[in-house]
């Protein structure tokens, strides 16, 4: 589909990666990977025709379609949400008249089996699969359907976005992007300013719907579940491997590790030749040999290992007063904002040394809680903070707070105590602050790297209970692996509000789960409570019958959601009778369909065939009927799946 050749990008004469060339094949499910400053982004921008490269090509056919959503964005409008969104669409009405002029066209026509007619024959079906692929214009459904996927009430459609936070607006513009289908979509850190269910859906819906798929995104879990290949930018080259992330992270060790013998048996010829040549350089019986030793030192390529630190850095937070047993109590908590009631009859203890995670979409209260632990905000009900609790709290807005006028390596030099201050620059490069960076002064730093910095200050900073809102969203896979290894052994209480799974997952022993104004406690970590969750359920919307998850509406400790009757059993029993035939309907239907669309192919591809219209009418026709049948067994799929998970 797009071809990239021989592909150089340079930055003040010095080169970002020289001579890349890979294919992007349909299908493809690609995760662009590489150190922070590698030229990932860059990439993406070249590919979408953002940005020149310095040379080479990047070759997009005509038929082809490229969406493109950058990391950051300037966005304003006073449209409201379902206005912003349906723009997705304005192109339908063109899409339609060049469908028409083309269908007007092939009428007109009579050299059939010319390769110009044949393009047109082409293009035209493309057109119109592409159209009805985009349900024609019967959208609005499909709308509302992808603005729920992405976490949007349908209260807020008619809000306007000039209302919404610049994450909310970020989620309308990806609800546009996936809303055109292009055959290839870019996605630079999609999941940034994306909760859990959200997060989830996006990957059902790029495994089951989207074309090829290029994406940037430090999020594991993520790329692990959407990809089937990797691109990896290092030294200067692109590496490809057809696996997942998880299975390119052990092929780059062993492919590091030929890379390192492979170093180590040149530097040993490189120096016996060095020894031969400087020991026989003066002796007129050896010049013929030096000098073929000084040709044969010329000829050698040196060989490069990837730039990785594997240096073992360990962080530890500084040593604390003993908090008491029981930090936080909260009884029958409520807050209201006038007459919208964001939470209310929580009831929850965190004792000493546990981990919890607040989980839920976007607004249903988890920051709210957050703000009355910590004194912010008034309430009702009563909420205790322990004896001797030293509450250490990192928020986006931590970073405002640093001071302008100092620089990265001061701002932790005055917080760091004791054999800490030995290892300030390793701390700081292990958070993407090596080299240079160090001495930037924090005002020129962007808003991730202040974030970044408010972190490594909160983390040598002596508390004996943290509280950490997103403090992942500008961490890259190996700063989320320091930080989640201080964390885990830290012997103080924590709440990490996140949507990070990997980052969860053996961090966390229990979840607070918050949706439709309520909070409902689970025991065990973050996947046991997702395994209970439906993905078609909002956060929160889940009362699983396992004793190990109740409400926190019961004070006494009751069991969240009570046993369904005989009558229900039944009826869902039925229902997922019926939805399994529909499947299975549905499957039978595309197989036929795809079986005769083979046949007419064959038939297209005679010569008798290349003449005859009728046979590209059917063509359409059946592409049509496809895409149809392929939408009705992904809705019922879904639907399964939902009710069964």
């Amino acid at each position: 589909m797009i071809s990239v050749e021989h592909l150089t990008v340079e930055f003040a004469a010095k080169p970002l990666f020289t001579d890349v060339s890979f294919v992007i094949n349909d299908r493809d499910r690609v995760a662009l990977t590489g150190k922070n400053g590698a030229g990932k982004s860059t990439l993406l921008k070249i590919i979408a025709a953002q940005q020149r490269p310095t040379a080479g090509t990047v070759a997009v056919p005509r038929s082809i379609s490229v969406g493109y959503l950058p990391q950051v964005m300037n966005l304003s409008s006073e449209r409201t949400v379902i206005e912003e969104t349906l723009l997705a669409f304005e192109h339908i009405h063109e899409m339609q008249e060049e469908i028409e002029q083309m269908k007007k066209e092939m009428a007109a026509r009579t050299d059939y089996e010319s390769e110009d007619y044949m393009a047109l024959v082409e293009r035209y079906t493309h057109a119109e699969d592409h159209f009805q692929m985009m349900g024609g214009l019967n959208f609005q459904a499909e709308v509302e359907r992808t603005l729920l996927g992405l976490g949007f009430e349908r209260a807020e459609f008619n809000r306007p976005t000039s209302e919404l936070s610049g994450g909310w607006r970020m989620r309308i513009e990806l609800a546009k992007l996936l809303l055109r289908q292009p055959d290839v979509l870019l996605l630079d850190e999609p999941t940034n300013h994306l909760d859990i269910n959200s997060i989830q859906w996006l990957e059902q819906y790029l495994l089951q719907r989207a074309g090829a798929v290029v994406l940037v995104s430090h999020d594991r879990a993520f790329i692990n579940n959407v990809t089937n290949r990797t691109l990896e930018i290092s030294c200067g080259r692109v590496w490809d491997y057809k696996v997942k992330y998880d299975e390119y992270v052990q092929l780059r060790m062993e492919r590091r590790e030929q890379q390192l013998r492979a170093y180590e048996n040149q530097q040993k010829e490189i120096a016996d030749l060095k020894e031969f040549i400087e020991r026989f350089r003066y002796k007129p019986t050896k010049a013929v040999q030096v000098q073929e030793r000084i040709k044969q030192l010329n000829r050698i390529v040196p060989i490069e290992v990837d730039d990785i630190d594997n240096s073992a850095l360990h962080l530890k937070f500084p040593p604390c007063q003993r908090s008491g047993d029981f930090p936080l109590m909260v009884e029958d908590l409520r807050k209201a904002y006038g007459e919208k009631e964001v939470i209310a009859h929580v009831n929850l203890t965190i004792r000493r040394g546990e981990k919890v995670a607040f989980v839920g979409r976007n607004g249903e209260g988890k920051s709210t809680l957050v703000k009355c632990i910590l004194g912010e905000i008034p309430f009702e009900g009563s909420l205790k903070v322990g004896h001797n609790v030293q509450i250490g709290y990192f928020a986006q807005n931590q970073a405002q707070l640093l001071d302008p006028e100092l620089t990265v390596f001061d701002t932790i030099d005055r917080v760091a105590r004791g054999d800490v201050r030995m290892k300030i620059r390793d701390i700081l490069g292990a958070f993407m602050f090596g080299g240079e960076a160090s001495d930037k002064k924090v005002k020129v730093l962007s808003g991730g790297e202040r974030s970044r910095l408010a972190m490594i200050k909160l983390l040598l900073e002596p508390v004996n209970f943290l509280i950490l809102d997103e403090p992942t969203n500008h961490l890259d896979m190996k700063s989320k692996d320091v930080l989640k290894e201080a964390i885990a052994a830290f012997d103080g209480t924590v709440i990490v509000v996140s949507h990070d799974r990997q980052f969860l997952d053996g961090l966390v022993e229990r979840v607070y789960s918050f949706g439709g104004g309520k909070v409902r406690e689970h025991i065990g970590g973050i996947y046991d409570w997702l395994n209970k969750a439906p993905l078609s359920s909002p956060v929160g919307d889940t009362t699983p019958s396992s004793s190990s998850s109740k409400t926190t509406e019961a004070p006494s400790g009751a069991v969240g959601g009570a046993a369904a009757s005989w009558e229900e059993q039944k009826a869902a029993a039925r229902q997922r009778k019926k939805l399994e035939k529909a499947v299975s309907e549905a499957e039978e239907k595309v197989a036929q369909l795809e079986a005769a669309l083979h046949l007419l192919e064959d038939k297209m591809a005679t010569p008798e065939g290349a003449t005859d219209t009728t046979l590209y009418e059917k063509y359409t026709r059946f592409k049509q009927q496809l895409a149809a049948a392929e939408e009705e067994w992904m809705t019922a799929s879904e639907t399964l799946a939902a009710i069964t998970s």
